[in-house]
This record gives structure tokens, C-alpha cells and sequence, in this order.
């Protein structure tokens, strides 16, 4: 097995609530192999409040979540990326910036939670899927023998993981 961590950045439209999930969920599951980020491409400014709720509960770190742009990310200075995944579908349909090292790409569209009215119950519940949709995703994708698979391989297993239901979702 390879010690290299491999830099993975989530991307949706808010980077409010989808994409911070997915970023919070991989830094502490794949902590030891993996490094995630999350940007949106009109970021809402501030981590949706039920997120960060939601993470809390699960024990899971949230001091270092924050809402950005995703131009950070095609900086000079930034990460080098080794995958992108977009989890909502207005961010898949947008130009991206270009990611310099040819990170491979992969759409993991997700419902919106942030965009969710009615009370907190329907809210809550709204991010509670999301996160057990996110949850089962990037299970699979730590759990794929990377430094196995060609590229060409890995990118029909990338974008298989963006077909993937969670259970009881």
C-alpha cells in the first residue's frame, strides 16, 4: 500500500452543505490516505447551520469547515488535486476553473438540503440523507484499492460511485 495522501476536492454551487459534508466526511474517514477540500462557485458565505449540527453529532471535526470559493483551488499555491467530485448538479453543468495535474473528475450529484424549506424536522432530515448518501460514497471510493487501478479503471469506478443510493435513504 502506497504512503501517499491523495487531495480530493468537492465541489458544488453554495459549498454550504453537500459539498462541506463530503469534505468533513472523507478528512475524518480517510484521514490517513486522504486530504479533502470543498469549494463552490458562488460559495453562500457560511456552512449551513444543520451540517454543522449534524457533524457535531457524529463526533466528526467542524472547526476547520468554512465556505469558499473555488478559485482557491486554481491558484498557483494551491493543493495539487488528485480528484474532483462535483455533488450538485448546477456545479456540474458550470465551467470549472482549470485544475492544474489533470485531477481525474467524477459527479456525485446530490439533492440539496440548504435548499429545503418548511420547519427544522424537514431540514434536519434533509441533511441527515444527504449525509448517508455521502457517507456510503466515499466509503466505497477509501476503500478502493488506488494505487491498483489504471487510470482508465478508476475512472469507471469514480463515476460508478455517483450512481450509488444509500440504504434507507
Amino acid at each position: 500500500m502506497s504512503d501517499r495522501i491523495f487531495n480530493v476536492l468537492f465541489l458544488c454551487t453554495g459549498n454550504s452543505a453537500r459539498s462541506i459534508l463530503a469534505e468533513a466526511i472523507l478528512n475524518h474517514v480517510g484521514q490517513d490516505r486522504f486530504r479533502a477540500f470543498s469549494a463552490g462557485s458562488h460559495p453562500a458565505g457560511a456552512v449551513n447551520p444543520f451540517v454543522l449540527k449534524l457533524l457535531s453529532e457524529q463526533r466528526i471535526p467542524v472547526d476547520q469547515l468554512r465556505s469558499k470559493n473555488w478559485d482557491e483551488f486554481s491558484l498557483p499555491a494551491a493543493p495539487h488535486l488528485d480528484f474532483v467530485f462535483t455533488v450538485c448538479d448546477k456545479a456540474a453543468g458550470e465551467a470549472c476553473p482549470v485544475w492544474l495535474g489533470q485531477p481525474l473528475t467524477a459527479h456525485w450529484g446530490i439533492e440539496d438540503p440548504a435548499a429545503v424549506e418548511g420547519n427544522d424536522a424537514a431540514k434536519e432530515h434533509a441533511v441527515s440523507s444527504a449525509f448517508r448518501l455521502l457517507t456510503r460514497r466515499i466509503s466505497l471510493f477509501v476503500s478502493l484499492p488506488l494505487d491498483k487501478l489504471d487510470a482508465i479503471a478508476l475512472k469507471k469506478e469514480i463515476d460508478g460511485i455517483g450512481q450509488q443510493q444509500s440504504q434507507g435513504a
